[in-house]
């Protein structure tokens, strides 16, 4: 056993700047892990200020200078932002506390189509059956209840939070657009002269995440725009908060839509019935989501990422059970950084034995 870890070290440490990146990695993930609550403002802006790149670059190449490029940008991000908080923030909260409040109906409704069941086939659920989970899912609607009260009074720590973070977020995000390239030359600065790997992983990185990361936003935009505007027009209640849960949805692959059609449906069905309106719902909903996937997604992410399905799911998986939203956001430039590493990383040759000539 011994042995066998030793050519294993020997194999993927050998080169020393193997470990170097290794070391460098290790210390990033401690950072994160340790430190990441506290630095979260200073990840926000550098995220935000990566994603807003591309716009200062557009404007410098228009002839613009680098402050004024940066300054319109920064001035659009503070306007979509306060556009966000004074117009969308409340209009969502109302509508989510409204739901909330229809829960009970929508609950009484649900208990008398179970109970029509049991008449229907008898021979698979009984009204015990029936009223056994009726009273469960109440017990965790009163549960959700305790949460809400709980959560209203004890959020007050949290309010002054994200209003510091209000504050910090946007300036960290214009310093950083503005002393981009020469915070990018201290940090080169600190590492050493041989950086080949690195250098190859970066440069490999660097337009993919980017585009990736970007396309997913305008995705994200886009999908809940259009799906606010259909639902709006059809009049279906609570329409911007399934609109941002629907945009929200293209975040996980594969699933994230099939997860999503769920409360569109059954906010649908409790409203309207089996009714027309409700297939013209479902069919509109069907159409934005066939438009994204065979459209949208192809103009946005041209350079696919060559990624298998199971390991997006797994990255999915795993990323958002450690970071929640923004591990979900990242999985897949995460894994794909991952890949990259793997693929770079330098390998000793195998020692090929001698085979007998014939």
């Amino acid at each position: 056993m011994r042995k066998i870890f030793s050519k294993w070290i020997d194999r993927y440490f050998s080169d020393e700047e193997a470990v170097l990146l290794f070391v460098l990695l290790g210390g990033a993930l401690l950072i994160i892990l340790t430190l990441g609550q506290m630095l979260t403002p200073v990840f926000a802006g550098l995220i935000l200020a990566f994603l807003m790149q591309g716009a200062v670059s557009w404007l410098e190449s228009r002839k613009l200078s680098h402050i004024l490029s940066v300054s319109l940008v920064f001035v659009l991000f503070v306007s979509v932002t306060l556009a966000l908080l004074l117009f969308v923030l409340p209009l969502v909260w109302r509508q989510a506390g409204n739901l909330f409040n229809e829960l009970p109906r929508i609950l009484s409704e649900v208990q008398q189509l179970a109970l029509l069941l049991p008449k229907q086939y008898p021979d698979m659920i009984s009204v015990a059956q029936v009223n056994e989970l009726i009273n469960s899912a109440a017990a965790e609607l009163s549960q959700v209840g305790q949460w809400v009260v709980t959560f209203s009074l004890n959020s007050l720590g949290s309010v002054v939070a994200l209003l510091i973070y209000f504050v910090l977020v946007p300036i960290l995000v214009f310093f950083f657009l503005k002393d981009g390239k020469a915070l990018s030359s201290w940090w080169a600065s600190l590492l050493p002269a041989k950086r080949e790997m690195m250098t190859k992983v970066w440069d490999e990185m660097d337009d993919q995440i980017a585009n990736y990361i970007r396309g997913k936003v305008i995705e994200i935009l886009i999908v809940g725009v259009a799906t606010y505007v259909a639902f709006a027009v059809l009049g279906i209640n609570y329409a911007a908060l399934l609109a941002i849960m629907v945009g929200l949805s293209v975040l996980i692959p594969y699933i994230g839509a099939a997860l999503v059609t769920l409360p569109v449906a059954l906010i649908a069905f409790f409203q309207w019935g089996w009714t027309n309106e409700f297939m013209v719902l479902m069919a509109a909903y069907g159409i934005i989501q066939a438009l994204d996937g065979n459209v949208l997604v192809p103009l946005l992410f041209s350079e696919a990422v060559n990624l298998h399905p199971v390991s997006i799911i797994i990255a999915v998986l795993l990323f958002g059970g450690l970071w929640g939203f923004w591990g979900v956001f990242f999985a897949i430039p995460l894994a794909t950084l991952i890949k990259a590493i793997l693929s770079a990383w330098p390998k000793a040759p195998k020692l090929q034995q001698d085979v007998p000539e014939s």
